[in-house]
């Protein structure tokens, strides 16, 4: 489990910014109510703004526990989220990504912009090059992420990453099944 106690931890990465479809909201508002109600602790980026508000209001709303980790640059930016269990501030954006992988004990990412994508394929590096073996899920929501998911292919079939991988990314439209299989994989 992670650092912190016995608690499973699932860090989720997703936008700071709301993006124009409302639907990617209920998304993270249904990932965050699913995490606390199983009993995991969210751990995220720290912010009130966007998708990541809204996840960490809809954990903290059914009752789970949120650590945030923001770093000092970005409390104003991104408006620090005060009412969390926790909110660690850190130095700056590399310190944040190295805090939140090291709290967690798995990944999930939902719709977001390059912030989102940098967590992403911070954690997939680490896991390629074996600095971590936590599972990775990829929430792929109405295909909003199958022109990366086609894009990593493309790297597997030029032979830049290995098969095994990309398969260490699970993905799936659904929200209930991709946790069901985060849960499964639990250290």
């Amino acid at each position: 489990m992670s650092e912190s106690d016995s608690r499973f931890s699932v860090c989720v990465f997703c936008g700071a910014k709301p993006g124009l479809d409302p639907e990617y909201a209920q998304i993270a508002r249904a990932a965050g109510r699913a995490i606390a109600e199983r009993g995991w602790r969210m751990v995220y980026g720290g912010g009130r703004v966007g998708l990541m508000g809204v996840a960490a209001d809809a954990a903290l709303a059914a009752g789970g526990e949120v650590i945030g980790v923001i770093p000092d640059g970005m409390l104003v930016r991104e408006q620090g989220h005060r009412s969390l269990t926790r909110l660690e501030v850190v130095a700056d954006m590399a310190i944040r990504k190295t805090r939140m992988i090291a709290l967690s004990d798995a990944f999930l990412t939902l719709p977001g912009g390059l912030g989102t994508l940098d967590e992403l394929f911070e954690v997939l590096t680490l896991r390629q090059v074996r600095f971590i073996n936590k599972p990775i899920a990829l929430l792929n929501h109405g295909g909003y992420f199958d022109r990366l998911l086609a894009m990593c292919q493309g790297f597997v079939d030029a032979g830049f990453v290995g098969p095994n991988d990309l398969d260490a990314l699970m993905h799936d439209g659904d929200l209930d099944p991709l946790l069901n299989r985060l849960g499964a994989l639990r250290a």
